[in-house]
């Protein structure tokens, strides 16, 4: 299993120069807790940061400043880690471990944001195999009963 075949596809973006007014309303009118941030070249979305709801919190409303006049590219974080859509799964995770984070855009071949894979993604799939490997357990259990009185 590969990022590019788990990861959420409905990604909600932002560019820069949008004020973090406009980065929190559209996290409360898509439900999430991020935004990836893109510049857009040639038509192709490329991912450039990254903003979350810690960071409105942490940097504009803790410190008093003017969210309508702040721009998402003041608070956006810098430093960006992406994963190609070919990675495994076991690759990806060791990668948000070295890294700590929990959120990762995922790119193309050319570098063109195509979904966001988060530690949440990743839970709920680790859960389903927890869930298989019991079930497992719980068959070859009912066998050994069946099979030996």
């Amino acid at each position: 299993m590969t990022a590019g075949e788990i990861c959420n596809r409905e990604i909600i973006v932002i560019q820069r120069d949008e004020s973090v007014l406009e980065a929190a309303r559209l996290m409360r009118q898509y439900h999430v807790g991020s935004l990836i941030v893109i510049d857009r070249t040639g038509g192709c979305a490329k991912p450039v940061g990254i903003i979350t709801d810690r960071d409105l919190v942490v940097e504009v409303l803790a410190t008093g400043l003017d969210e309508s006049v702040v721009t998402v590219g003041n608070i956006m974080a810098e430093e960006l880690f992406t994963v190609k859509e070919n990675i495994a799964i076991h690759d990806t995770v060791d990668f948000m471990r070295s890294k700590a984070v929990r959120r990762l855009p995922v790119v193309d071949a050319t570098g063109e944001l195509v979904g966001i894979l988060t530690m949440n993604d990743l839970l709920e799939i680790l859960s389903e195999e927890i869930l298989d490997f019991a079930r497992l357990i719980r068959r070859g259990q009912l066998k050994e009963t069946r099979q030996r009185p």
